[in-house]
């Protein structure tokens, strides 16, 4: 198993792609959207990272307001997974949920004020 870990830095406004595999990515698994981890075992020491989205390997965003981990086909009305083209245009999408796991590919994160 292993994730493209995508994080963002807002002070510097550069993000940095890190390879996680291993027991570095047996740690993401059961996460969730808002929770806050350690950087240090993903070479990134003295900060901390908020984890922000990720998506499938079929492309599927995961959504911080579905719970579990499965796919689901939602109405959706904006951002993640659909972005209208006209105001009030909804469309049924498929998205994860906000918990990672082993269908996970990518993972973004921010990094937290403060180390």
């Amino acid at each position: 198993m292993s994730f493209k870990l995508s994080v963002s830095d807002p002070k510097t406004g550069r993000a940095k792609q890190v390879v996680v595999e291993g027991p570095q990515a047996r740690m993401l698994v059961g996460l969730k959207i808002g929770d806050v981890v350690d950087g240090s075992p993903f070479g990134l020491p003295g900060t901390r990272l908020r984890i922000v989205g990720g998506s499938d390997r079929s492309g599927f965003p995961m959504r911080g307001d579905i719970p579990g981990g499965g796919k689901h086909r939602i109405l959706l009305s904006g951002p993640p997974g659909f972005h209208p083209k006209k105001p009030g245009m909804r469309k049924r999408v498929t998205v994860r949920g906000n918990t990672i796991t082993e269908d996970i590919v990518q993972i973004n994160a921010v990094v937290e004020e403060g180390a």
